[in-house]
């Protein structure tokens, strides 16, 4: 039944703002209580917004909508720092990171990471550089997001582009025979 502050309801509630504006709470999974994070025009659309939320916890998908407010810098450094790399492949990440990822991903959140940012980046990237440091770029990018979407704080991983983490390194000439008899004949007995 409803009255002037919302409605009654067996999940969460529905109220209204002075302002006409309607707005949405439930409790999360761990007895929290969470608000939509927006105002809606109509009390159907904060139904329609709560009865998704339910939905979503009912499928088990339901994520921590704060869990993506961890921003990438911070989540990319650490995510070096906690594996057991070669030291040639952590100054290689640790190099990329700085020049390539940091300085457009960096202050960003890890839920503000979209598939056509990562386009953007690659795009943007790929004139200012050479193909294999973008595509070992990429990689690395790759690498931190899925582990970001395996600790649940992304819902998936935004790097979707088919082909992006591969290396063509041109085809190197082989020698011929002759030419390697020759090479034998300038450098001599040992």
């Amino acid at each position: 039944m409803g009255n002037k502050k919302g409605s009654r309801r067996n999940f969460g509630a529905v109220r209204q703002y002075r302002s006409g504006r309607w707005t949405a709470s439930y409790r999360d999974p761990d007895g929290e209580e969470r608000r939509s994070p927006q105002t809606f025009a109509t009390k159907t659309d904060a139904e329609v917004w709560l009865a998704q939320v339910r939905a979503d916890l009912t499928r088990g998908d339901w994520r921590d909508p704060d869990a993506g407010k961890v921003d990438f810098g911070t989540y990319a450094v650490r995510w070096v720092e906690e594996r057991d790399l070669a030291a040639t492949t952590e100054e290689l990440y640790q190099r990329l990171l700085r020049l390539h990822l940091l300085p457009t991903f960096g202050a960003l959140d890890l839920d503000q990471i979209t598939p056509p940012r990562v386009r953007s980046w690659r795009a943007e990237l790929l004139k200012a550089t050479g193909a294999t440091t973008v595509a070992k770029s990429y990689r690395l990018l790759k690498a931190v997001l899925e582990t970001a979407a395996d600790d649940e704080l992304i819902r998936r991983n935004p790097c979707r582009i088919r082909g992006a983490g591969k290396e063509s390194a041109a085809e190197r000439p082989i020698a011929t025979v002759v030419q390697v008899d020759a090479l034998a004949d300038v450098m001599g007995p040992r």
